[in-house]
């Protein structure tokens, strides 16, 4: 089981793009790709399938260890909390340690 899943929101704890909040699309082991965070562009050579070439918007992961799980039960929206595990009735589940409510 991983900390953080696709479909919740994350805010970006260090690096560039530091303090922005987005959408998990996809998660790898220790990456995570964020909506509309880290986009760069890619030059690619002309092909006979890409005759023309040119750039391509690609996306780039962001390292696990920089984004933050976004609590939506407080208050402010933008609050953070750190993921910990918990065994209940013979399940792992992930509990929010800021307020210690289970994390869908």
């Amino acid at each position: 089981m991983k900390r953080i899943v696709k479909d919740q929101l994350v805010k970006i704890i260090a690096g560039n793009n530091r303090g922005k909040i987005g959408k998990v699309t996809r998660v790898s082991d220790n990456q995570v790709w964020v909506e509309g965070i880290n986009n760069r562009e890619r030059h690619v050579r002309a092909t006979q399938y890409n005759p023309r070439g040119g750039k391509k918007d690609i996306q780039l992961p962001v390292d696990v260890s920089n984004v933050a799980l976004v609590v939506e039960n407080v208050k402010d929206a933008e609050k953070t909390s750190k993921i910990s595990f918990q065994v209940k009735n013979g399940a792992k589940t992930r509990v929010a340690k800021l307020n210690n409510k289970e994390v869908k």
